[in-house]
């Protein structure tokens, strides 16, 4: 099964300056490819923990996605901690100069601009339409932008290398409490163990008091494991299977 991990790096998120509006956009996309998101850690710019973070996450996982950091000022620090995740130094890529430059239209860029060239040797650069700015890979560690609209930009053009098996969802509505059927849960665990089910209660009026969800990569599971909650559970508190 493919797996992921995905760090976001910002001391403005930690501070609370900034909100963030990457991760509940990655985390329906990867699923979508059916790639399961298993660990979301929030970093502050420090080159030692991101380097430390990059590399628990590329041994544990089968992708890696970082996002924020990468721009031209002293807190973006994210390149260089990557490279020492990979043990690899941060060397100026002479395609991304050019790309700088023709963004520049014939200026000269400054200090500032060109520390944007500096990527972990041996890195990969995929471009993408209308940004001058490429996405760096490095071996299962994808180097994302924080800004939102660039970051989606990005994941965009490359959305396709992320595969994965497809999961199978479906959902049951009940109107009684979760608890009431807790037992009931456990004894579809019980008899599907590799079941993902997920029991949420709803506090607002939307018609339901518990949302109860069926995951499996297997279609016929899934299926099976909801005939036999349905046949447990009170039918008089079931409002609809979808």
């Amino acid at each position: 099964m493919s797996s992921a991990g995905i760090l976001i790096i910002g001391n403005e998120i930690l501070s609370g300056k900034v909100q963030d509006e990457n991760l509940p956009y990655l985390l329906p996309q990867l699923r979508e490819l059916g790639v399961s998101v298993e660990r979301v850690h929030v970093l502050p710019d420090d080159v030692e923990l991101i380097g430390t973070e990059v590399r628990s996450f590329s041994k544990a996982f089968t992708y890696v996605l970082t996002t924020g950091g990468v721009g031209p000022t002293h807190d973006d620090v994210t390149m260089e901690g990557v490279a020492r995740a990979v043990d690899r130094q941060l060397t100026p890529h002479p395609t991304m100069e050019e790309l700088l430059r023709k963004a520049l239209k014939g200026r000269e860029p400054n200090t500032s601009q060109l520390k944007m060239c500096l990527v972990p040797e041996g890195a990969d650069l995929i471009q993408t339409a209308d940004l001058w700015f490429p996405l760096v890979v490095i071996e299962n560690i994808y180097v994302f932008p924080g800004i939102p609209h660039l970051l989606r930009k990005k994941f965009e053009g490359v959305r396709e290398r992320f595969k994965g098996q497809r999961f199978f969802l479906r959902q049951v509505f009940m109107s009684c409490m979760e608890s009431d059927i807790a037992q009931e849960l456990q004894d579809v665990l019980d008899e599907f163990p590799g079941l993902m089910l997920g029991s949420y209660p709803q506090l607002t009026d939307d018609g339901y008091h518990t949302l109860l969800t069926l995951e499996s990569h297997d279609a016929d599971y899934v299926n099976r494991a909801v005939d036999s909650l349905l046949a447990r559970v009170p039918q008089s508190q079931l409002i609809r299977v979808e």
